[in-house]
């Protein structure tokens, strides 16, 4: 029986490839966006079936995972949807950080919950939530994007517990420094009027973490490893993705504090 995935953020970017790889290996992809004019190639693709998703809006979860039930089985959820908000915290308006908030965590916590009663009744299924290694460390700039990430992190550990019984897996990707418009469009560039302090340092910093996402992976890579996460039937948690990710994130761990944040700063405050 051909399998179903419901993907979120899926008009661009690693939200894009992985359309892309389920359907070329035979799933059905329900792929979601906010704005159906973004679909693009997918509606010319056999199996690939989009629907309008906003993930602030919780009405519009609901009738998008109406809709993709109605299709059929839902077998993985791939949380994917986000955005970065860049830029010194002071500069962050409350209006900014809480729609990082809203689309990071609270929109993923709420496209979990729409489809866990869809699992809890098949006695199946996987979810997939898209982390990053900043979800692990953090560097300049990204204070409101990390907290987010760490959030998810926090969420999908534990969350595997309280799922284990209905034979439900959550799994953690973290991709590391990826090409897509993350570093560009995608971001939100925090920027308070009048507030100018923090100007020299933001010049310095914002185009060193720009050649990290020019030099890092392919959505591609981070598809692969969205795909085996989906189907190798393992308990594993977590999974490093594209961008030296396994390499930065297995050096958080071991090195102290100290070393590796003077390590950050070498590489970002130069």
């Amino acid at each position: 029986m051909t399998k179903t995935v419901l993907i979120t953020g899926a008009s661009s970017g690693i939200g894009l490839a992985t359309v892309l790889k389920f359907q070329q290996q035979g799933w059905n992809a329900i792929a979601t966006m906010r704005s159906l004019e973004k679909a693009g190639e997918l509606t010319t693709l056999e199996n690939v079936h989009c629907l309008t998703l906003d993930v602030t809006d919780q009405t519009s979860i609901q009738n998008a995972v109406t809709k993709a039930t109605e299709i059929g089985d839902i077998d993985v959820l791939i949380n994917n949807a986000g955005y970065s908000l860049v830029g010194a915290f002071e500069a962050c308006t409350p209006e900014q950080i809480e729609r990082q908030f809203q689309t990071n965590v609270f929109g993923l916590m709420n496209m979990t919950r729409s489809l866990l009663p869809h699992f809890r009744d098949r006695k199946s299924g996987t979810i997939i939530n898209i982390a990053s290694i900043g979800g692990k460390m953090a560097f300049p700039l990204y204070s409101l994007y990390h907290s987010t990430k760490w959030a998810v992190e926090g969420f999908s550990e534990s969350l595997q517990y309280e799922l284990e019984p209905f034979n439900i897996r959550v799994k953690l990707i973290e991709p590391g420094p990826i090409k897509t418009e993350f570093y560009s469009r995608s971001a939100d560039i925090a920027n308070r009027p009048g507030l100018t302090a923090y100007d020299s340092f933001v010049k310095q910093i914002l185009p060193n973490l720009s050649k990290a996402g020019e030099s890092g992976g392919t959505p591609a890579t981070v598809a692969e490893i969205i795909y085996r996460a989906a189907t190798d039937g393992s308990a594993k948690l977590r999974y490093p993705a594209g961008g030296n990710a396994g390499t930065l994130l297995l050096l958080r761990k071991l090195l102290p504090d100290r070393i590796f944040s003077s390590m950050v700063r070498r590489s970002t405050v130069r």
